[in-house]
């Protein structure tokens, strides 16, 4: 059963390990849980829907409930205080293409907001419900999970939008296929979602970003059906599928999606190297990326970020030996985590391992084998969980991310890093970085940052608030993308202009009008209103 007030299933739970919690009581102080709302409580409520009178409407207050929040900070925070704010006045279901386009038409003669919902797992406020005149109503498309068609001469699989990560591998697998994107959201999120954010999966290194696989499909909109077919490269004018990536449910319904997916690999492997210094670390991600070693992941962690991870492992035994023998081979205080991926079939890999081992070694990286990396592979979608069990020892957790250009990496860190330490005057934060995706002209960095939680929910959202703002200005100001891999929902519209300009803002406010002239689609989302 999948948890209503937080992270995932309800059935598990990632606890805070002893030396965990010790390293952060040390750094930020002793943390004090806030009381949690009952789901009763929350039940109790849900106000009488403003909406009847179509067969595809469930307005029991349940449904309602799971559909109200996303996974942001600020969401988790509503959803512990159960102080929720605006629920949806009803959830719809559609399964078909012809229901979506049959949703729309009602909704414009009802005058109705709709707020389009893949996997729930938005954390920059996609889907939060917000105050206006008009009712609500949430489009689920959980039911739309299928497998529709695989091309398997031309590599092209056609899904329902609502198929999540779990559902779009166990039904490609089955052919013997995989569309390899791997976000951390992975087990919830969904292919039309993916697309609607422009997503990243971990091993976008080898298979792509969303950019890459997504082929075609078909946008539902107020204007009509808008079908993209798809084409290995065309010069026909603009791409019409960069209009649908990235539009963030502002312009229409995905409906269909057509994905470039590729055989299963022979074997998969996932090794950890430790690099002496950060300075060292950060060359050698950058040269492998530029050398193009075929590998299907790179993952640096900062000296800070490695520290936390082996605190956060578990196993203090094994992890006081890994250190010992680290420090021998001269890699102590300041040291690097890289763990990196090789998929394909065993001769790829080998020349692939051998050729990014002799680059790693020139730079001082100590080879620690496969142990590493499988435990990474075995618990990559699991990390999430642990903001229930940071949450009961009394800290919040929060992530921000973005990308730039080598010549801007470093800096872009220190200053993200720097301005989440302090934003809080005299709060401590514990704020560490790693470099997820590397690409020949730049990184993305993916800061997490660790905080006490005030003394109520209201004061732990000011803390976000005022750690999310200097963050943000910090990015948007010193040549970072407001978003690598979230998008920009509403948390992130304030700094889009900053990146698109004031000509840029103005063709995406036209695009939307065209589509969706009444303004009734995530209004608020990606454009202010």
């Amino acid at each position: 059963m999948r948890r209503w007030n937080g992270w995932g299933d309800e059935s598990i739970m990632l606890e805070l390990p002893a030396h965990g919690e010790a390293l952060l009581a040390a750094t930020l102080g002793a943390g004090k849980p806030l009381p949690e709302a009952s789901l009763d409580s929350v039940l109790a409520q849900v106000p009488a829907s403003r909406l009847s009178g179509h067969p595809l409407l469930v307005t029991a207050a349940d449904d309602r409930l799971r559909h109200a929040r996303g996974q942001s900070l600020p969401d988790w925070l509503a959803m512990r205080s159960g102080d929720f704010g605006i629920f949806p006045d009803a959830v719809a279901y559609p399964e078909t293409a012809a229901q979506i386009r049959e949703l729309l038409a009602w909704a414009s003669l009802q005058d109705l907001s709709l707020i389009v919902y893949g996997g729930g797992t938005s954390v920059v406020g996609h889907i939060t419900p917000q105050v206006g005149p008009r009712p609500i109503l949430t489009l689920s498309l959980e039911r739309m999970n299928r497998l529709v068609e695989l091309d398997e001469e031309s590599q092209i699989a056609t899904f329902g939008p609502g198929a999540n990560g779990p559902q779009v591998e166990s039904q490609l697998r089955a052919r013997g296929f995989t569309l390899g994107h791997f976000p951390q959201s992975w087990e919830l999120s969904t292919l039309g979602g993916w697309v609607a954010s422009r997503s990243s999966g971990q091993q976008s290194l080898r298979y792509g970003r969303i950019e890459q696989l997504f082929a075609g499909g078909t946008l539902e909109t107020f204007a009509g059906s808008l079908p993209i077919p798809t084409f290995p490269a065309s010069s026909a004018g603009p791409d019409l599928r960069e209009m649908v990536m990235g539009s963030e449910g502002r312009f229409g319904v995905i409906s269909e999606v057509r994905v470039r997916v590729t055989r299963l690999p022979e074997q998969e492997h996932f090794y950890t190297v430790f690099l002496p210094t950060w300075p060292q670390a950060l060359q050698a991600v950058r040269l492998l990326a530029q050398a193009r070693v075929p590998l299907s992941m790179l993952r640096l962690s900062n000296a800070l970020e490695t520290e936390t991870q082996l605190a956060l492992a578990g196993h203090p035994q094994a992890i006081a030996a890994l250190e010992k023998y680290l420090s021998w081979r001269g890699a102590r205080y300041g040291k690097c985590m890289l763990t990196f991926g090789v998929t394909g079939n065993r001769l790829q890999n080998a020349a692939s391992l051998k050729q990014a081992k002799k680059l790693l070694k020139s730079f001082g990286g100590i080879f620690t084998g496969s142990l590493l990396g499988k435990k990474w592979a075995e618990n990559r979608f699991r990390f999430p969980y642990l903001r229930e069990g940071l949450g009961q020892a009394g800290y919040a957790v929060d992530t921000l991310e973005t990308a730039t250009d080598w010549a801007h990496v470093d800096s872009l860190l220190q200053r993200i890093e720097s301005s989440l330490h302090e934003a809080l005057a005299t709060e401590p934060v514990h704020v560490f970085t790693h470099l997820s995706h590397a690409y020949g002209e730049g990184s993305s960095l993916y800061t997490t940052y660790v905080f006490r939680l005030a003394e109520s929910y209201s004061g732990t959202l000011q803390r976000w608030k005022i750690l999310k703002r200097a963050a943000s200005w910090a990015i948007v100001n010193h040549h970072g993308t407001i978003s690598h891999q979230h998008g920009v929902g509403r948390d992130h519209a304030p700094y889009l202009p900053v990146e698109k300009g004031a000509l840029g803002m103005a063709a995406l406010q036209v695009l939307a009008l065209h589509f969706d002239p009444e303004r009734r689609l995530n209004p608020g989302v990606l454009l202010q209103e």
